[in-house]
């Protein structure tokens, strides 16, 4: 018995107020005077909300052209018939011409959209190598087997970078140009396509291996690049500071989107004239048409855009509060009615007895 009593007491929890759960509590009672003025004051600010997320996505302008080339949708259908499915012809171009009656104003942003493209399927999303891409020189030589069938070329090298992600870069490229004047030449407008990437895949996630003698090439040696890129990941650009895993392009690629149809910034387009916007005028989009997308049913569209306070065009979030706001002033006069009716059967059953 004292042997009980003494392991028993070593097993007991101290006696103070938090160990034998005495701290004082409080516990709200909810009753008609609160909540029904929480639902309506809930309600009235959700559709304020909404109603300015709305009206802000509607105002911001877009301007968008589908280039996936099906037939009789313009000279991109070319390409597209060239391609029959598949990859297209090296070096096929094709344009869009367009007019501004007015000022688009800025800033503007160029982006790409790709539908019926499922970068959340799951052996996709986790077809990388994120030591590798972290500039690792024994992931360089080593990746690991999620990327099959994109870890090893067919010689055996290495693939660098490897995975269906990096496998499936998208690599058209658009150029811009404005014709001022009618009949007048076409100007290239410039495209500005730093840090289009966030900051913390480009200084953080992504980074280049260490150099040998000086030379990025070097440090890529012995690996291959995957199968379907026409040149090694070292001559993504001549910029030093956007080629190799840090290419600015390949970090916009390789953050997944979550839905089949998705758009990636290409450019922003805020130098030189165009500062304040695109103004008006006959305008020239010509088109690197590399991407095959007809082979899985999609489509691939240039879109320019401008954005406001909330971001860029996004009408679901507005209605999606209207809708919640609207839901709470709903429930709110429901249970008003409710608590009116019972009320006045308990005032009743009150004066009976």
């Amino acid at each position: 018995m004292t042997w009980s009593a003494t392991a028993r007491g070593a097993h007991q929890p101290d006696n103070t107020a938090f160990t034998q759960q005495r701290l004082p509590a409080w516990q709200p009672l909810l009753s008609a005077s609160i909540t029904l003025p929480l639902f309506f004051c809930a309600g009235l600010a959700f559709i304020g909300l909404g109603l300015g997320l709305y009206y802000s996505s509607n105002g911001i302008k877009e301007l968008e052209y589908d280039y996936t080339g099906n037939p009789g949708t313009g000279n991109c259908s070319v390409c597209a018939a060239e391609g029959q499915g598949r990859a297209p012809p090296p070096n096929c171009s094709c344009a869009w011409y367009f007019s501004l009656p007015e000022l688009f104003p800025g800033p503007v942003y160029l982006y790409y959209e790709l539908t019926n493209f499922y970068q959340n399927n799951r052996r996709y999303g986790v077809s990388r190598d994120d030591a590798q891409l972290s500039g690792l020189p024994s992931a360089l030589h080593h990746p690991v087997n999620e990327c099959a069938p994109y870890q090893f070329s067919a010689a055996g090298l290495p693939i660098a970078p490897c995975g269906a992600i990096a496998n499936s870069l998208f690599n058209d490229s658009f150029s811009l140009w404005h014709q001022r004047r009618p009949g007048g030449p076409y100007v290239e407008v410039p495209l500005d396509r730093a840090a289009i990437a966030w900051w913390t895949d480009y200084h953080v996630k992504f980074r280049n291996p260490p150099l040998v003698n000086g030379s990025l090439a070097l440090a890529f040696r012995g690996t291959a690049p995957p199968p379907n890129w026409h040149r090694p990941v070292y001559e993504l650009s001549p910029d030093p500071n956007n080629t190799g895993f840090i290419n600015q392009d390949f970090v916009v690629w390789m953050r997944t989107a979550a839905l089949p149809t998705f758009r990636k910034l290409y450019a922003r387009i805020r130098q030189g004239n165009y500062t304040a916007g695109l103004p008006r005028g006959a305008y020239r989009v010509n088109i690197t048409y590399n991407y095959p997308v007809r082979v899985f049913g999609g489509h691939k569209l240039i879109i320019f855009s401008n954005i406001s306070w909330m971001g860029g065009k996004n009408p679901f979030l507005g209605i999606a509060y209207l809708v919640v706001g609207s839901l709470c002033i709903l429930m709110g006069f429901v249970m008003l009615v409710v608590y009116i009716r019972y009320q006045d059967q308990n005032d009743e059953d009150d004066d009976d007895e």
